[in-house]
Order: structure tokens, then C-alpha cells, then sequence
């Protein structure tokens, strides 16, 4: 063949690659609602499809490949199971499973948590598929009152979205109440102090003796604390103990957003993102307001000091920017690290932008518009994105955390719907429980 038809092939085969690209392009390319909707679905699928069989109940973990040898995928993690749980009440209503399968879903998980290991009501971090407790730590193998209490506002949905339901919903409903009615908050103050403490144990008793002080992730910890109608701790254990008679606040400023409540951290800074999302899956930061703080601003702050230091990349990490940013625990190339500003390895954490979706919807969508349609396959399988990576270690681990995975579903929902907060917030208890610890909010 002459040399001018080679030329003028090329040209036409070229024409048509691009062509072609760009047809594929387009047509491939979600919308925004498709894109939120499509992760909401596939993350979905690790609480259902990736269960523990036996519970129905969320895994502590799950690795998608054999480069990371995993032996314990029977280990069932209580505060991913709340997530999981108010998860399912979202898949219900975006009809990723049907309402029967939903409803057959969690009275499984809750059956198993009637019958599961308690300590003055209280689950244990992690519990095996025979319902006993499995040690998290040393000392720290029986109630957790934190991981409780996440699974705790999950309970208190539940009964709220089946209340008005047939005969075998409102039966789950009152279980779901009779669950969360159990436990005892009470008990938790060790010995009446205005503090709570977040282990005991029948082996070793309170030697854990961590007092539960904020500013972290465990908001959530009091209110369920203070609401609880059963076991309710007066509002003292909160102005004493959480919010340390005042000593929780603090005035800073972070690349310009003010942050009112001192993080539990060295040094003047904030914690790892999650501390925005797990205390407020069900309670609304929206126009929540106490003495302390607005804690809508504070949780947006929060989001949006992830992502200027992102875009500034103080350490100059690769792929740091708009598009990738998101600092939390998660799986680190150290191992396990809880990333924040001021203990950052490079690692990004996708639940970080992906759970803030409420406080930051253009940021956020910035970043899974990045993970989907840039790095793709590196950080998408077949439960979502995977839970962390790092372009500067050139590390993309197949590997799902559950109390990572959780927060995507119930918080992209959140942001699209208020569908959790309004059932959580709905509850008499509750708003009550609110009242009396001086809480404003236009929900109560």
C-alpha cells in the first residue's frame, strides 16, 4: 500500500476513534441523581448482598481480593450495623430491594440482636455469629456503650418507619423499641459520676475507665443517653461530662471557617471527618443548636477545612486537590490511621467527601464524579468505592470497612431527601430528650 493511503487510513481510523470515544462518552456520562443513586445502590449492596449470613448483620470488614489475606469476615460490627440498618430503610424507599425483602432483612438482624450477648444493655463492639461477644481489644471485650448507641438511633428509625405499617411491620417496630428501651445509659455513669464511660466489662469491670468527653464522634452517645425514656441520665451528665462544663469550646479559624468546638486532638486542629457523620445520621444538624455550638456550621466548617487543605496540599501529596480530597480512619498505608489535617500519610478516604454530601453537595460531587469516571476500577467494585488510597504510594487496596461503607448510604440520602433525619427526629422521645439538655431545632 502507498504511503498517501496508509496516511489517509490512519486519518479515517482516527476519525472514528474519536468519534466513537465521544458517542460512548456521552452516552455513558450519569447525571447527577443517576451518579448519587448508582453509589447509593452498589454501596448498598455490602449490608445486603455482602452480609454476614448468618445475622444479616454488617461485617467489620471485607476484602475483595487475596493480596490482603483476610480470616475473620464472620466478625459482625455493631455500629455498622445500625448504619446498615438505617441503609435498608433507605434501599426500601429507592426500591434497590422490595419492601418485603427490606422488612425480612432487618427482622433477621434484629432477631439475632434480641437474642445476642448484652451487658446492662449494651452490645459489644464486635459479636460473632453465635451472638456471643468477640474482644476488641484488651479489657474492651463486652459492652461498648458508643458502638451501642450508634445501632441505638438506627432502632429508634426503625420503629419509627414501621409504626404506621401492617400487622408483622408494627411487630417489628415494637421490638425495635423494646431493643433500644433496654439499654442501660445509667449503668454507664459508673456509679453515678456525670460522665458516661465507654466500656465495662463482667471480666474486668471498668478498667478500661475511658470517660466519654467531646468533642468527637460521640454526640450521639448522650443523646440517645438523655432520650432514653427506660434509663434516661439527667441533663447534668451532659453539661458535666460531655461538653466538660464549657471546656469543649474553643475559637479557631481554619483556612477561614471558624470552628467552635475543640477537637479531641493535639494542637489546635480537627478531628477525622467521620466525627460530622456518625452522630448526626439520624439526629439533624440542621438548625441544631445548643449553647456550645451550631452544629449545622460546625459539621460544614469541618467539611469544607478537609477540602481547602486538600486544594492547598501542604505536604504535597499527589493527586490532593478539588476533585480528591477527604480525610478520616479508614485503611492507611501505615495500617489503620485515623487522618486528619495534622496526621496526614497521602491517603484519601472516599467516605470522607462521600458521607459529607449534605454539608458540601458541590464538593462532594466533585470528588465522585473523580472516583467513578477518572480513577474508575482502582477505587470502584462490587460494594462501591473502596475504602481508601493513595496516588502518592500508588496504593488502591480492594478493601470495604462497613462502619466506612454505612454513612455513604444513609448521609448521600440525607443530603437528597432528609429521609433519615426526619424519621429520627419524628420520635417524641427524642424531641423530648432534647428539650432537656437545652437543644434548639426547628424538628422540636
Amino acid at each position: 500500500m502507498k504511503p498517501i493511503y496508509i496516511f489517509l487510513l490512519l486519518i479515517v481510523l482516527s476519525g472514528c476513534s474519536t468519534q466513537q470515544k465521544n458517542k460512548l462518552s456521552t452516552k455513558g456520562r450519569l447525571t447527577d441523581d443517576q451518579l448519587l443513586t448508582l453509589v447509593q445502590k452498589q454501596t448498598y449492596k455490602y449490608f445486603y448482598e455482602g452480609a454476614e449470613p448468618i445475622s444479616g448483620l454488617s461485617r467489620e470488614r471485607y476484602h475483595s481480593d487475596n493480596v490482603y489475606p483476610q480470616n475473620d469476615k464472620d466478625i459482625i460490627a455493631t455500629g455498622a450495623s445500625g448504619f446498615g440498618i438505617m441503609g435498608t430503610i433507605v434501599a426500601i424507599e429507592r426500591k434497590f430491594i422490595t419492601r418485603e425483602q427490606g422488612y425480612k432483612h432487618l427482622k433477621k438482624g434484629l432477631d439475632f440482636l434480641a437474642k445476642a450477648d448484652r451487658f446492662h444493655g449494651a452490645w459489644p463492639h464486635w459479636m460473632l455469629p453465635s451472638g456471643k461477644a468477640k474482644a476488641f481489644g484488651k479489657n474492651d471485650d463486652a459492652g461498648d456503650l458508643v458502638e451501642t448507641s450508634f445501632l441505638a438511633q438506627a432502632l429508634v428509625c426503625v420503629r419509627q418507619y414501621y409504626a404506621n405499617g401492617n400487622a408483622e411491620e408494627k411487630a417489628l417496630a415494637s421490638k425495635a423499641d423494646e431493643l433500644w428501651k433496654g439499654i442501660d445509659w445509667n449503668f454507664y455513669r459508673k456509679n453515678n459520676e456525670n460522665v458516661l464511660y465507654w466500656h465495662w466489662s463482667p471480666n474486668s469491670g471498668w478498667k478500661m475507665n475511658f470517660a466519654i468527653t467531646g468533642y468527637n464522634e460521640c454526640l450521639i452517645t448522650y443523646i440517645m443517653a438523655a432520650c432514653s425514656p427506660t434509663y434516661g441520665v439527667p441533663a447534668d451528665v451532659y453539661h458535666k461530662g460531655w461538653a466538660k462544663n464549657g471546656a469543649i469550646n474553643t475559637n479557631i479559624s481554619l483556612y477561614g471557617h471558624p470552628v467552635k468546638l475543640k477537637h479531641n486532638v493535639v494542637g489546635e486542629s480537627v478531628g477525622p471527618l467521620f466525627w460530622s457523620h456518625y452522630s448526626y445520621l439520624g439526629l439533624n444538624p440542621k438548625g441544631l443548636k445548643d449553647k456550645y455550638a451550631d452544629y449545622w456550621e460546625e459539621n460544614k466548617n469541618h467539611t469544607l477545612i478537609n477540602y481547602d487543605y486538600a486544594i492547598a496540599n501542604p505536604k504535597g501529596y499527589k493527586g490532593y486537590g478539588k476533585n480528591s480530597w477527604g480525610l478520616t480512619a479508614s485503611y492507611s498505608v501505615k495500617g489503620y490511621a485515623a487522618h486528619m489535617p495534622n496526621e496526614d500519610f497521602g491517603v484519601i478516604s472516599p467516605t470522607a467527601a462521600l458521607s459529607s454530601y449534605p454539608y458540601a453537595p458541590v464538593e462532594s460531587m466533585q470528588m465522585i464524579r473523580h472516583l467513578y469516571e477518572n480513577l474508575g476500577d482502582k477505587v470502584w467494585g462490587e460494594f462501591g468505592f473502596y475504602d481508601a488510597y493513595s496516588e502518592t504510594a500508588n496504593w488502591f487496596p480492594k478493601r470495604y470497612i462497613g462502619i466506612d461503607q454505612g454513612p455513604i448510604v444513609v448521609m448521600i440520602e440525607n443530603g437528597r431527601t432528609g429521609l433519615i433525619w426526619n424519621l429520627f427526629m419524628s420520635a417524641p422521645e427524642i424531641q423530648q430528650g432534647l428539650k432537656k439538655l437545652d437543644f434548639q431545632s426547628p424538628k422540636i
